[in-house]
């Protein structure tokens, strides 16, 4: 094969003074006849129009002129074949480009358009060019588009028409016009060709705007360089990115075509943190996109990322929007240690929200939690902080602590930390894993706002928290479908201090997520709360271990449903942490709470355990309104538990004597020795005859309470007298009898031997 056209793209054919032994009479295949034997050619050394050209008179009906050399049909690359021709005398012919398109075989290419459009010459000595386009592709302004099978072709010229005239032929040109293609081949618009400089000094926002406006749905290139862009940029079109841009914190990028996580960095030399900062603003600055897709984008960060500067010019936002499916992963370091505060304080009762007298309590950061020696609640976070008065403002009341103490203010460092936002509703962040690693928290919620929601998020190994709330940005969230994932996991319970989520507001959903070995699952500061369809569990591998709980409720009227979970190794806390005045003083007592169809399962737990507790921590309260129905209650390996509930009364006791609205039946016990009730029926025997029958009722009693009501009693069989008659009087009944007031006496009207069926309550209804 005669490869004269190399990778070097030499694309011009010699020229005809150079001789026609390349140039074919027939298809320019090897071994044609070429026109340097032809009678009816000759080369002409000084025409005034072309200097030396090649003659022809016309003798057949298409005489062609083809050049053996092989010229390359490249995809992508798109050639002119042109020739200025005149006519001298005779029949005034038509000419026209042509070729012939071989394969890569050196076969033919069948069935493509091998000529192009034909010129009639019209008049001897005019000059005419003639030309044609030749490509793989059929694009507007290809005259013979010849597909992918071709690999080249014999290009030249075909004379058609009459014969006997006779024409001149300037040297045939072989261009590459790809440039011509360029923009509609490749699809994209250079910023550098409307101006873009790309020094990092030069302002090159003109220049975008004008490039995405000329781009007109096609892709905008950033080609290589670093762009300075010094005010807002929208980009409509589809961009891709070679260079990057330059932009202050406060200066906004919209990329309407490419919003996502991948598009944001690639605009910024590959900072995945600064892009999520970007898209972040741009997402809460622009009405057009309601979501920011990481596109399974891994985030590495060194420190926290402040969300509400990220955005910058605002601390409110009410429309919906999200971030989805990505991970950011903690990178150990100093960026995430906590930040360390120790005050005294003083406190009064008439502001439990606030500690005054705070030394230097601009220092304290908003968002720490709060602990001390005495009467803080779990999860008691610093929401404002007033400088110029020397007063910290608080998520939640304090439980009467000292006038004056000392008081420790932890800021926890979390991956996103929205606290900067004064007010942020219908926030979604949804397939979103917050790799934590032992280095960082998860997310800090914003201090105000509405239905923040979590969707299938995993919080894999968070130090401290997995889900902070310092305020009421806690409103209405929902977790659903999320795993939690503890750092503690190889620490005893007693020693694990990580939470997975907390809240102090209402109205939470809580539904189908997974949690593992936390102190706490979830501390419920608020009420109103669906808590259906999770699996938590906190268990260790200690014989005879402690267990915590999972869920803290720290109010006493909670309006809380907690359905179809399955609680493992760990209970349900009740109390009242967060009051001011701990004591029942007027307001609602322990009521509201529903606890149905759930699977409470310890495995090797201390024989005193419970799953449900009650930690009153002021005197005078009571159950007023609670549902423990349908459960299953289960114990193995180890000694059997003694009951499933419990009084935590090591502040003060629950009043068992004021127990209203309380139904628990259903219930299944496995390996628990006490088969708690309300109402309890139980078979009452008495086998000498006595006019006073006492049945103690505590081992079925729940909370401590006391035998208040005695609903029915039916006898089994006869009640006879002494002399073994049947009596038909019935008994009546008083109530809180013996110790613990937890039995009921039948009072009969003589001495009677038998067995009756009596049911009782704890409550009044």
């Amino acid at each position: 094969m005669n490869q004269v056209i190399t990778d070097g793209l030499n694309l011009m054919p010699p020229a005809f003074s150079d001789g026609l032994g390349v140039w074919s009479q027939e298809t320019g295949r090897p071994g044609t006849d070429t026109w340097a034997s032809a009678g009816n050619a000759a080369i002409v050394a000084a025409d005034q129009d072309f200097g030396t050209c090649l003659e022809i008179l016309k003798t057949e009906s298409t005489t062609r002129l083809r050049y053996m050399g092989e010229t390359p049909v490249l995809p992508g690359l798109y050639l002119r074949v042109s020739a200025r021709v005149k006519a001298l005398s005779g029949t005034l012919p038509g000419v026209r480009v042509a070729g012939w398109a071989g394969r890569a075989n050196n076969n033919h290419v069948p069935g493509v358009d091998e000529t192009g459009p034909s010129v009639t010459l019209t008049s001897y000595g005019e000059v005419v060019t003639v030309s044609a386009i030749i490509g793989v592709g059929a694009r507007d302004g290809v005259d013979m588009a010849w597909g992918e099978d071709a690999a080249y072709g014999h290009v030249g010229l075909d004379l058609t028409g009459g014969n006997n005239g006779t024409i001149r032929i300037e040297s045939i040109k072989v261009e590459d016009i790809t440039h011509v293609f360029h923009r509609k081949l490749m699809d994209w618009v250079d910023v550098k060709d409307f101006g873009a400089v790309g020094d990092g000094v030069a302002d090159d926002t003109d220049a975008f705007t004008a490039a995405d406006a000329a781009a007109a749905g096609r892709e905008l290139l950033v080609s290589e360089g670093t762009y300075r862009i010094a005010s807002n940029l929208t980009i409509q079109s589809p961009v891709r990115f070679q260079g990057q841009l330059q932009m202050a914190d406060h200066v906004r990028l919209v990329l309407a075509s490419n919003f996502d996580l991948p598009s944001y960095s690639d605009a910024f030399g590959g900072d995945d943190v600064l892009a999520i900062r970007k898209g972040f603003q741009a997402m809460l600055n622009d009405g057009e996109h309601e979501s920011f897709d990481m596109k399974g984008r891994r985030v590495l960060l060194h420190e926290p990322i402040d969300m509400a500067a990220a955005v910058g010019n605002k601390v409110s936002y009410a429309n919906r929007r999200v971030i989805r499916k990505g991970q950011f992963s903690c990178v150990s370091g100093p960026g995430w240690e906590d930040e360390v505060h120790s005050r005294s304080a003083t406190w009064s009762a008439s502001s439990p929200r606030r500690l005054d007298n705070v030394n230097n309590a601009g220092a304290i950061p908003v968002g720490a939690l709060v602990t001390a020696a005495q009467g803080v609640g779990r999860e008691v976070y610093v929401r404002a902080v007033n400088a110029a008065q020397n007063r910290v403002f608080l998520s939640a009341p304090l439980s009467v602590p000292p006038s004056r103490q000392s008081y420790t203010f932890t800021r926890f460092k979390y991956a996103l930390d929205f606290s900067g936002f004064e007010n942020l509703q219908r926030f979604v962040i949804e397939d979103v894993e917050f790799l934590c690693a032992g280095a960082g928290s998860g997310v800090m919620l914003p201090l105000g706002g509405l239905a923040f929601h979590f969707k299938d998020c995993f919080f894999t190994g968070p130090k401290d928290r997995g889900i902070s709330s310092a305020d009421t940005g806690c409103a209405g969230m929902l977790i659903d479908r999320c795993q939690f994932l503890s750092n503690e996991m190889a620490l005893r319970v007693q020693d694990r201090t990580s939470i997975g989520f907390n809240a102090n507001s209402n109205d939470l959903k809580v539904r189908d997520n997974r949690a593992v070995r936390f102190r706490h699952f979830g501390v419920f500061g608020g009420s109103g709360n669906l808590i259906t369809g999770n699996h938590w569990f906190q268990g260790d591998a200690e014989p005879n271990g402690l267990i915590s709980a999972g869920i803290v409720l720290t109010g006493t009227n909670v309006k809380t449903t907690i359905f179809g979970n399955y609680i493992d190794n760990s209970y349900i806390e009740w109390g009242n942490e967060h009051d001011a005045a701990p004591e029942l003083a007027g307001e609602f007592s322990f009521g509201g709470l529903t606890i149905n169809g759930n699977i409470f399962t310890a495995n090797g737990v201390a024989s005193w355990s419970n799953f449900i507790v009650i930690r009153p921590y002021g005197p005078g309260h009571y159950i007023n309104g609670l549902s423990i129905c349908d459960n299953v209650f289960k114990h193995i390996n180890g000694d059997p538990l003694a009951a499933v509930d419990g009084v935590d009364d090591s502040a003060a006791p629950l009043d068992g004597s004021r127990t209203a609205n309380f139904l628990m039946t259903g219930n299944v016990y496995h390996g628990i020795l006490k088969n708690t009730q309300n109402p309890v029926t139980v078979k009452v025997t008495e086998n000498s005859a006595l006019d006073v029958w006492e049945a103690d009722l505590r081992d079925w009693l729940p909370f401590e309470s006391e035998a208040r009501v005695a609903v029915s009693v039916l006898p089994e069989g006869a009640v006879r007298s002494s002399s073994n008659v049947a009596v038909f009087t019935a008994p009546y009944a008083t109530t809180r009898h013996g110790v613990g007031r937890g039995s009921v006496r039948l009072n009969w009207s003589q001495p009677v031997r038998g067995s009756v069926q009596l049911t009782a309550r704890c409550d009044t209804v």
